[in-house]
């Protein structure tokens, strides 16, 4: 029986009538660990802050400034990255990533005593190779596994990025006050590593046929079900655009890149914010060491990483536009824990409500860019996604902006920083309600092949 006799599935059915092949786990396991490890470099910027604010002298807006530039970095990577993945491909993208954020953290070894502007131009590039990553590898997995598990498994891409998090907490609190916040960042240069996988792992079919590669395509595929190429049923139609992609997202997708550059944008300025200044606030604000932050962090590490694991696996359940919205709700009611308990410099409470709110505000990024994905054709999936996920990914500059602000130009003091904390976390309790309801106006997605979207 040939490859185009009738009789047989077309290569999108046998993808979903088959189990995961351990092919397929792993890419997704190279996708896993590469966000991990991205984010792991991404948020260890909050740790050596906090290690550096006393040494330094910083001032809120320094600091706030040193934490606005890996945002801004995230945002130029994920619309540049976002675009050249439908341009370059995914895998290749995967590599300039990977190279790009180990490179420039390399680099912040360097960085001179009391040199906050040096780190601080470090992080954009940093950003840069993040920002992309989890924007391209989204792609990478949904156009491989089956459509009734897309969720789940597009949606570990994102998953377990708070594990980043919690080695970053652990490294804190084994080995930082060790190795110093130079040896901390010097750990962020061991992913480099994730290219060696990177080369067992051949490039997206759908993208290999939007180029008109359709024999590697075929091979691609048959890489993915470990058969033959021979063995691949037809390959579903695509009809190539006519124009360049953004112009086709303006032109044709406006509600989409809408919905989820108002979404992104409510659901990261909270999240973000706690991730890079949740550390210094418990540190400075409510007067815990180093170490004991490290513990506290751990666990918000493990309760984000539940969240996520949950909304993506709820998404293949109930649908995506539902988890999006209750965990926004509940997000929002942890955001709102954390203002109530500022007022009475309560630490327990204010931690009570970092864990609820990363639980749910952040745990909804185990669904978000993955359903964001799915809003786009293929033709033009990882520009949508990059374009308005980047255009959100702004809330990662005013967020960790917004608390230097409120904070002041004066040394980080106890009085100073919880007097800021009421009104920003009342602001992201809103934003997080407002990202709920967003989402509700998406097309969803659940069940439904990437090829009928």
């Amino acid at each position: 029986m040939t490859a185009t006799d009738p009789r047989t599935p077309t290569a999108t059915e046998q993808i979903d009538g088959r189990p995961l092949t351990r092919n397929q786990k792993s890419l997704i396991g190279l996708v896993v660990t590469g966000n991990i490890s991205e984010f792991f470099d991404m948020f260890l910027i909050g740790f050596v802050v906090a290690l550096l604010t006393k040494p330094w002298n910083l001032t809120g807006v320094e600091a706030g400034v040193i934490l606005a530039c890996s945002g801004l970095g995230t945002v130029l990577g994920a619309i540049m990255w976002g675009r050249l993945a439908d341009v370059i491909g995914r895998k290749r993208t995967f590599w300039w990533c990977v190279v790009s954020f180990v490179g420039f953290t390399a680099v912040m070894l360097l960085t001179p005593d009391r040199g906050w502007w040096f780190l601080a131009l470090c992080r954009i590039g940093v950003g840069i190779g993040v920002g992309g990553l989890n924007i391209s590898s989204i792609p990478y997995v949904q156009e491989f596994v089956p459509a009734k598990q897309r969720g789940l498994l597009a949606g570990l891409a994102s998953v377990f990025i708070p594990a980043g998090l919690l080695l970053g907490a652990q490294a804190q609190k084994w080995i930082g006050p060790t190795i110093g916040w130079r040896g901390m960042v010097a750990l962020g240069i061991i992913p480099i590593l994730l290219l060696l996988w990177l080369r067992l792992v051949p490039e997206s079919p759908r993208y290999l046929q939007a180029k008109g590669r359709l024999e590697e395509a075929r091979e691609s595929l048959a890489w993915a079900m470990m058969i033959r190429p021979d063995e691949v049923g037809e390959l579903p139609t695509y009809e190539k655009p006519a124009r360049s992609s953004y112009g086709l997202i303006f032109d044709k997708y406006k509600k989409q890149l809408t919905i989820i550059t108002i979404g992104s944008f409510c659901f990261i300025l909270g999240s973000f914010t706690i991730q890079s200044w949740g550390q210094t606030l418990l540190k400075d604000g409510f007067g815990y060491d180093a170490a004991y932050v490290g513990v506290l962090f751990t666990w918000v590490a493990l309760a984000d990483v539940a969240g996520r694991l949950g909304s993506a696996w709820l998404a293949d359940i109930v649908g995506r536009r539902l988890v999006m919205f209750s965990f926004g709700l509940i997000g929002a009611v942890g955001a709102g824990i954390c203002a109530v308990a500022a007022t009475q410099a309560n630490a327990t409470m204010f931690f009570v409500g970092i864990l609820v709110a990363m639980a749910f505000g952040d745990g909804a990024f185990g669904i978000l860019n993955a359903f964001g994905a799915e809003q786009f054709p293929n033709e033009a999936r990882s520009t949508g996604l990059g374009l308005g996920y980047g255009i959100g990914s702004t809330a990662k500059i005013f967020g960790p902006a917004l608390m230097g602000a409120l904070i002041g130009g004066s040394m980080i003091d106890v009085n100073v920083t919880l007097n800021a904390v009421p009104t920003a976390f009342w602001l992201f309790s809103l934003l997080l309600v407002i990202g709920g309801v967003t989402y509700l106006f998406a097309t969803e997605t659940r069940n439904v092949s990437l090829d009928k979207i």
